[in-house]
């Protein structure tokens, strides 16, 4: 009787692990979600600090609508896109432009952040339109990669190789990560789609996006026979 009580624990024990992890499951995306949004809606909502105080909607209404800072954001943003594509508008953010590029130490650090917004949102260039894959931190060692450019002409004349410069992100946090220049022909372009790889990279590898595009001759490496 003892070998059958303990058998009959163990699937019980068995049986509310499988549970547990199935509510983790549920619950975990939905929390990770909800906390993201959020940060977003309170990151929006700080754009109500740009009104006067006596017309903001806590002092009209006398109570916090959350969220309520997205449609004010999204109005400033549309107001202030009119703007600098309108002829007299985008001569006066050219000059602010200039005169904030003189300011030392403000300067550098806007011009970086204006040219990065500038290849990232636009198609001006062919940063983080790429995956890729490098050896790194060592040869034999692969990791997926973003390219951000391929004209880096002093250091292809000072190395005499035509390099790539990658951005290779930590996981689970994407933003972070490690500047590398690679010769070309040591970077294998993927089919992968950037979001694809954003979320790969944030899901610590569980996630895995499917080749669509294998050719039907493309052979996968065997697998290697244990020590």
């Amino acid at each position: 009787m003892a070998p059958d009580g303990h058998g009959s624990e163990h699937r019980r024990g068995r049986t509310l692990r499988n549970y547990l992890i199935a509510g983790l499951l549920i619950w975990i995306p939905i929390f990770i979600t909800v906390v993201v949004f959020r940060f977003l809606l309170n990151l929006m909502d700080q754009t109500l600090l740009l009104l006067p105080p006596p017309v903001r909607p806590e002092n009209l209404l006398g109570f916090r609508i959350p969220g309520l800072g997205v449609l004010l954001t999204l109005i400033l943003l549309a107001v202030t896109g009119l703007v600098a594509t309108n002829l007299i508008g985008g001569r006066l953010v050219t000059w602010i432009e200039g005169l904030v590029r003189r300011i030392p130490l403000i300067g550098p650090v806007y011009g970086g952040a204006k040219s990065f917004s500038e290849t990232v949102f636009t198609s001006k260039g062919q940063s983080f339109k790429k995956v890729l894959l490098i050896q790194y931190p060592r040869a034999g060692i692969w990791s997926l990669a973003f390219q951000t450019s391929n004209e880096l002409e002093e250091v292809q004349a000072r190395t005499d190789h035509e390099v790539v410069c990658c951005f290779v992100p930590t996981t689970p946090n994407p933003t972070s990560g490690f500047i590398v220049m690679v010769p070309r022909k040591d970077v294998i372009e993927l089919d992968m789609e950037v979001e694809s790889a954003v979320k790969m990279i944030v899901t610590l590898g569980v996630v895995v996006p499917k080749w669509n595009k294998r050719p039907p001759a493309a052979p996968l490496a065997p697998p290697e026979a244990p020590p």
